[in-house]
């Protein structure tokens, strides 16, 4: 595969992923999906409160399959921290199936 074709593959999957949790954001608040940006934040914008951010964590982790640190709810504070760090995770999964 070449170089461009990699980087047109893996923009496409986190494309798909980042749109992925937008989705179950927007859902999940109950928030028009126009409303979900990757600046848009959980509290201020999207009007979550500590317990809808928790719920909406443990959603994630069921569908990501992650696992988030009892700080990392403080951490992500706007969609795309959220993105951001499954991706993260996804990329760092990859590297540890790709090294086995």
């Amino acid at each position: 595969m070449s170089v461009e074709n990699f980087m047109r593959h893996a923009t496409a999957v986190d494309q798909d992923v980042a749109m992925n949790i937008r989705s179950l954001v927007a859902r999940h608040l109950g928030v028009d999906a126009r409303r979900v940006s990757d600046d848009a934040r959980f509290v201020n914008d999207l009007g979550a409160d500590w317990l809808d951010r928790l719920e909406l964590m443990i959603v994630v982790e069921e569908h990501f399959d992650v696992e988030f640190a009892d700080d990392d709810l403080d951490r992500l504070v706007a969609v795309g921290d959220l993105i951001r760090f499954i991706e993260d995770h996804r990329q760092l999964k990859a590297k540890t199936t790709e090294a086995s």
